[in-house]
């Protein structure tokens, strides 16, 4: 699945190509120490911010995570 930006898809694929390795050879383990992924997650979503801010989506920033502020895009 793309991302909702054309310019994120391969921080996206790259992201959970990332996450279910870890999922799948670390945490199912019972390896919970820490997610490897992090700040790959963190590039991914600046860009989707970003992203939806470009193409004007109305979104709840509260509803993209548990920060309360607005992103820094």
């Amino acid at each position: 699945m793309n991302s909702v930006g054309e310019g994120c898809t391969e921080l996206k694929r790259e992201y959970d190509q990332c996450f279910n390795r870890w999922f799948a050879e670390k945490f199912l383990k019972g390896e919970r120490d820490g997610d490897p992924c992090t700040e790959m997650f963190k590039k991914y979503q600046l860009c989707v911010h970003k992203a939806i801010r470009d193409k004007d989506i109305p979104i709840d920033v509260e509803f993209m995570g548990p920060n309360k502020e607005k992103p820094e895009c």
